[in-house]
């Protein structure tokens, strides 16, 4: 596999590396840090900060896209998941570069197939004020028996907030009252992700 160093080249100068193509990669790389970080990029910022012209960033931004609608492969109706890892490689891809928080409802059936996926709210930088009216209004018209809460840090940072603690019991409590279980919250991060169940905190909230 070729260093993203390389591809990055190659896809500036459009399929054949060039000393000014990978000068440009170079200050890229060496702008946003790593690949992760020229994937948050906007276009504007990906044509300033490698010195490239239009046509290259656009190439270059559109690629990205690319990549992340290849790497992004959420669950579909009546399919299962196996994990909480399965679930983060699945939609790490979608949150490369949000800016804000996304948070996102998985209803499942009786048998945890996905009966579909709901997006409940689109928060601010760090904080998605979610109410339990939202999540659960979805699920009992949708006859879920069991739902797995999952959303984004645009930091990069999964660990959970004193915020998604809280956000976390009120669910818990509230569809214990409904009888539609939560089965997990997952927070996704730029590298890693932060599962409420695999932590077996869920039982402690």
């Amino acid at each position: 596999m070729e260093e993203p160093l390389n591809l990055l080249a190659a896809v500036i100068s459009r399929g054949a590396e060039s000393s000014a193509s990978i000068a440009a990669a170079r200050r890229l790389l060496r702008h946003f840090g790593s690949v992760q970080g020229l994937a948050c990029a906007s276009k504007e910022e990906i044509r300033s900060a490698g010195k490239i012209s239009e046509k290259q960033a656009s190439a270059l931004y559109l690629s990205l896209e690319l990549g992340r609608e290849a790497c992004s492969a959420p669950l579909r109706a009546g399919e299962r998941f196996s994990s909480s890892r399965e679930l983060y490689h699945r939609y790490r891809a979608r949150f490369f570069s949000a800016r804000r928080e996304y948070f996102f409802s998985l209803q499942l059936n009786s048998k945890n197939q996905l009966i579909r996926e709901v997006l409940v709210s689109v928060g601010s930088l760090n904080v998605s004020v979610v109410h339990p009216r939202e999540v659960f209004s979805f699920a009992v018209r949708d006859g879920t028996s069991a739902i797995i809460l999952l959303h984004n840090h645009p930091s990069g940072d999964p660990a959970p907030s004193r915020e998604d603690r809280e956000c976390t019991k009120r669910l818990v409590n509230a569809g214990k009252i409904l009888g539609i279980r939560v089965l997990d919250h997952i927070v996704i991060g730029h590298d890693y992700y932060y599962s409420f169940a695999d932590a077996s905190r869920l039982d402690d909230l």
